[in-house]
């Protein structure tokens, strides 16, 4: 699992690991921030969506690479599930292979329709492709590749042979008389006829011997001719055999480029995960570092902020953007700080929904009172029976809303807490939106409301 993306499912492709620790493509995560407003982690939110945190909030620029796992994953033992194959290797070698494996099927460049094995290619440009034939300049007649090579040989001479079949297309191999199919750019042409050459050699060692098979039939063809064709032929055999032999010495010069070539991309690909090993480690550190300093502020807030005498007075900021959230339902509700009824008492908190919830849903807003899981739980008495008083404050001291209630000690809200905190129980209709809003009352003054909850304790 750690080796699939948390967006397309499938193996990482230049993993980047987020925030949240989850990992993604690069193209995934490019994708998704291109395409949400607000991109959440969807691991995140499938794992629990109560845990949501700035952290799960996806952008490019909080991502980085993860070259521990890009390097676990290019070692990754693979093999070819084309029919026919048996190659096996590793992850990084395989894109390579599948441009070159011979038992892929791939379609005919020349647009005949055709299917055929990359093996095949050159056999099939040969004698079965209906679109790759000649005109014959004396008689006319449609020749296929091989049949028009031995028109040529026999029957025109050298100066007309030479300009009927040009060897060099700009847009082709110089090779493609002989079968190769490859085409490019002057740039991708040299890149190939440098590492093609052993293909090349096969195809001329084919017409060679095509050549020798069919020396005899050619020369009774060519009835008066024979002493010349035989002479002819011999020439240029020899000629191909002299390629052949050129291409040899190509061939232990670029195995000897490749090899050198190889050592040092190896020299410089150790020094690369070398660098990209010390870059992760250092995103780590940072990572490990601001969460520390987000725990020491969350801290600070909390013993700021924290209440010992069952009073507590809950500032709530930009009330404007957090209402607009919870209609949209991207922050349905909001938690306080918590806070104690004693020293040594029962943790607290309260909970709203700006928005409503329950019967108070989008006409007003709903206020709760929330037991939490305490560290001297075990010494006080259950289940929680203060008397709980809610306040929201008009800041022009003339009309507070006011509304109180006593636990129902049959409540599972009030018995000694399980996890961290218990169902909230409260008011879902504490306020109506429209006196919230209203300009009559001061409940929101430059964009902030004050609550307050009082909890009896005698």
């Amino acid at each position: 699992q750690k080796y699939l993306c948390s967006n397309c499912n499938n193996i990482l492709k230049k993993a980047l690991q987020t925030l949240c620790g989850h990992r993604y493509c690069s193209a995934c995560l490019a994708w998704i921030v291109r395409n949400n407003k607000n991109p959440i982690c969807q691991k995140c939110k499938e794992e629990d969506p109560c845990t949501l945190s700035e952290g799960s909030l996806l952008a490019e620029e909080r991502a980085f690479g993860d070259a521990a796992i890009n390097k676990e994953i290019s070692e990754i033992k693979v093999h070819c599930v084309t029919l026919g194959c048996s190659w096996s290797g590793i992850m990084k070698n395989f894109e390579e292979h599948q441009s070159l494996c011979e038992y892929a099927l791939i379609p005919c460049h020349t647009g005949c329709g055709h299917v055929v094995m990359r093996k095949k290619l050159a056999d099939h440009l040969e004698n079965r492709c209906v679109n790759n034939v000649t005109m014959c300049p004396k008689c006319k007649r449609s020749l296929s590749s091989s049949e028009y090579q031995w028109y040529l040989i026999i029957f025109l001479p050298p100066p007309q042979q030479n300009h009927a079949t040009p060897l060099i297309n700009k847009d082709g191999c110089r090779f493609s008389e002989v079968g190769c199919s490859f085409r490019g750019s002057k740039e991708k042409l040299k890149e190939h006829e440098k590492i093609a050459v052993g293909t090349h050699m096969l195809l001329l060692l084919q017409l060679i011997k095509e050549l020798k098979a069919t020396l005899c039939p050619a020369a009774k063809a060519a009835d008066g001719l024979v002493p010349q064709l035989a002479l002819s032929l011999e020439n240029k055999l020899h000629v191909f055999e002299n390629i052949v032999a050129v291409l040899n010495k190509e061939v232990e010069t670029s195995n000897l480029e490749i090899t050198a070539f190889r050592r040092q991309s190896e020299l410089d690909q150790n020094i690369i995960r070398s660098l990209e090993l010390k870059i992760a480690e250092l995103h780590r550190c940072l990572t490990q570092k601001d969460a520390g300093l987000s725990s020491l502020h969350k801290s600070l807030l909390f013993s700021e902020q924290a209440s010992y005498d069952g009073i507590f007075l809950w500032k709530i900021t930009d009330v404007g953007r957090k209402l607009q959230d919870s209609v949209t339902g991207r922050t349905v509700s909001l938690y306080s700080p918590a806070f104690y009824t004693a020293k040594y008492g029962y943790k607290v908190c309260l909970r709203i929904y700006l928005n409503g919830d329950g019967t108070g849903k989008g006409t007003h807003m709903s206020l709760f009172f929330v037991v939490m899981k305490g560290d001297y739980d075990a010494l006080l008495p259950w289940p929680f029976r203060h008397k709980v008083t809610f306040m929201l404050l008009d800041q022009n001291n003339r009309e507070h809303v006011i509304d109180a209630f006593r636990p129902d000690l049959t409540s599972a809200s009030f018995q000694r807490p399980v996890n961290d905190m218990n169902v909230a129980s409260g008011c879902p209709m504490f306020l109506p939106l429209s006196k919230l809003q209203s300009p009559k009352y001061a409940y929101v003054k430059e964009d902030t409301l004050f609550l307050k909850c009082i909890i009896e304790t005698n």
